[in-house]
Parts: C-alpha cells; structure tokens; sequence
C-alpha cells in the first residue's frame, strides 16, 4: 500500500481517467464526486486554497482518493490556523462528498489514512456527507476517535427525494395527494390551452448555452426583489457551470431543460443524470409567468421524462423548501464533521470553532429576521 500526497494541478489533472474509473466502483459513486465537477471547482472557485488530494494505491492499483483541500488562514474564523476539507465544499451545492474507496477496500484504505492523517496537527472540516448511510467520513472519524482524536458531527442539510424504483409515471402520480395532481395537470391543461408550448432538454452546444443564458438570467430576475440569489451571483460561478455544463453534455450526463411559450424563453431547469439518478440542481423562471406554475409545471415534467430515462431516483438535493415535499416524502441527511487532533492545538482550534457558531447563529438569525422583512408571502408560485 502506497500513499501519495498530490498537491499540484498536473497531479489532479492526470488522475482523471482513473479517478472516474474508481468512482463507478465505490460506495460513493455520485455526480458530485467525478472528476469533472471537481476539477472545474478547483479552477473556478478554489478561492486561496491548495490542493492536498491524497491516493492509496496497491500494486499501482489506485484504490481510494481522499479529495481534499487546504483552505486559507481566515482571521474572521478566529483562528489563524489552516484546516483540511473537501474539494467541492461551499455554496456552489456540491452534495454528497466524502472520500472515495474501491468497494470492498473499506477497512484497509481507512486505516491507512487515520494513520496517515493522525501524527499531524491539522484539523478537518468535512461537510456536506450522507449521514446513517455507512459512508466513509464519519468511518475515518471514528478510526481517528480511537487515536485520541476529538470530533463534532452536526446536521448540515437535508435532501428530499422520490424513489422511483418500479415507478411508471401514472403509477407514480398515483402516489401525490389529490389536491397537488390535479393542480399539476390542470396547470399544464391551461399552459398548452394558453400559448404554443414547448419543453426540450439541450442536447447540443448551441441549446445547452441557450438554456444555460436563459436559466441564469432568468433565476437571478425572480430573485432580484427577493433579496437575491447566491446560486450565480459571481463570475467564478457563472464560469464553472459553463465549462461543467460542456463537460457534463459531452458525457451525456447535463439534463439542462428550456420552456418555451409562444416561442420565448419562460423557465429553465438544471439538472443531471447519472447513475440512475436524476439530480435536480436549480431552475429559473420568468417572474410574469409566475401565476400560470411553470415552475410546478417543469419539475412534474422532469419527474416523468427521468422515470422514462429509467431513474431509480429523483434527488431535490440540498434544501427543505416547501415545494420540494409536494413531491418527494423521503429526505436523506447531509452531515457536519469537525476533527480535532490531541494537544493544545486541536483544543484551541474546538474552543474557537464555538465562538464561531455562535457568532455565525446571531448572524443567520438577523439575516432571516431581514429577509422575512423584505420578502413579500407568496402563493401559487409553482416553485
């Protein structure tokens, strides 16, 4: 068993066959997790840190990758210290990191890392995991626990989702309560009734930046007058989902839909499928369609067109949003994790990261008292 510590984009970037190829045979396997999202994550929105990617191989073998990164010294965290995290975290919504391990090389890829990572004094901050799902993250911490570590595991989110295992589209309309199927199917009735509608997934360049432009432009006017939007508010952002959307349709993964009526752009939806999963990203619409629900009227076609893809799921991702739950019953927790290393150092960084959430708790709640002042209630908005 080899350990490799790859620090450098060239390093990163040569993994890449091998990283997807390792992918598909874990427990982890997700669209999150790919090097191609990834990747264009670190060149786009890697905001100071340094890539600290460790690989276990045996024989030459590769058979776990530790996806990590060093984040910055941040004075505002109340400690100038760095700590380690996964490369993907932060607002761009990348669900369901955690390493990545040969199925089956479990036990030992583990051990390896605890004892890798135990001797140093760097803390870890991993977030964004599937909680209660066996994954690898919260098997390191306990590995770790075992060395005189110390840890903290919090709720970070929860993910709605439908199965859709032996769902027919009828079958699973079947499943929704009276009230919402037949909104959703009188909301189509009167759209196909009140314009020329037409529904279509990019399924090449010209579409895909067609719908890209139409989703971002129309997401961020709906969310203008409410007090804005953090999906696509940066160039970073805007720049990794170009490049991700062109990867993602070159591997017949980007599920990226464009709703016309009368031939003008109203809504947009953006998602991804991959392993049999449909993954709901983000979706914009035009702010005067909002009493027709193209919202609603998107998401239940999406819903269809992925049980005739042969889905076995249909993941909201991250987010309790109400108009989530006319949907989906079933909810999947994501997970916190903060590991501290024995000594001084590792108590300094616990005492810190407490002033810190407690800062950060005065902070959420003052934010969402403001918003609740600036966001008019709505109804029938078919989000």
């Amino acid at each position: 068993m080899t350990l490799e510590e790859i620090k450098d984009p060239a390093g990163f970037e040569k993994l890449r066959n091998e990283w997807n190829e390792l992918l598909e045979v874990s427990d982890s396997n997700c669209i999150f997790l790919t090097w191609e999202w990834l990747h264009t994550w670190w060149k786009h929105l890697q905001g100071g840190r340094r890539l600290f990617i460790l690989t276990l191989r045996r024989g030459g073998q590769l058979i776990a990758i530790a996806p990590f990164a060093l984040r910055p010294r941040e004075f505002t965290r109340f400690v100038p210290f760095r700590a380690l995290e996964f490369l993907g975290t932060g607002s761009v919504g990348s669900d369901y990191l955690d390493l990545i391990i040969q199925r089956g090389m479990e036990g030992e890829a583990l051990r390896a890392l605890a004892e890798y990572l135990a001797p140093g004094k760097r803390v870890l901050e991993l977030a964004q995991f599937k909680r209660d799902h066996g994954g690898a993250a919260p098997a390191l911490a306990g590995l770790l626990r075992e060395r005189d570590w110390s840890s903290r595991e919090t709720r970070f989110d929860v993910c709605p989702f439908i199965n859709l295992s032996e769902h027919s589209w009828p079958s699973y309309l079947a499943t929704l309560g009276w009230e919402h199927r037949h909104n959703f199917r009188r909301r189509v009735r009167q759209l196909t009734k009140r314009f020329a509608v037409s529904f279509e997934v990019a399924h090449s360049e010209d579409l895909r930046r067609e719908a890209l432009e139409a989703l971002l432009a129309l997401h961020l006017r709906r969310w203008s007058g409410r007090g804005g939007s953090n999906a696509f508010h940066t160039p970073g952002l805007h720049a990794f989902h170009d490049e991700l959307t062109q990867l993602a349709l070159q591997r017949g993964w980007l599920r990226l839909f464009l709703l016309r009526l009368d031939g003008q752009p109203a809504g947009s939806l953006y998602g991804f499928m991959y392993n049999r999963r449909f993954y709901f990203y983000q979706q914009g619409f035009d702010p005067s369609y909002e009493r027709h629900s193209v919202g609603l009227v998107m998401t239940g076609l999406t819903i269809e067109a992925a049980i005739k893809e042969g889905a076995e799921e249909y993941d909201f991702l991250r987010g309790d949003e109400e108009f989530k739950f006319r949907w989906a019953v079933d909810v999947r927790e994501l997970g916190r994790l903060e590991l501290y290393p024995p000594g001084a150092s590792g108590s300094l960084w616990s005492h810190a990261m407490g002033l810190r959430r407690a800062v950060m708790s005065v902070r959420r709640r003052l934010l969402s008292n403001a918003l609740a002042d600036r966001t008019p209630a709505t109804r029938g908005t078919g989000a």
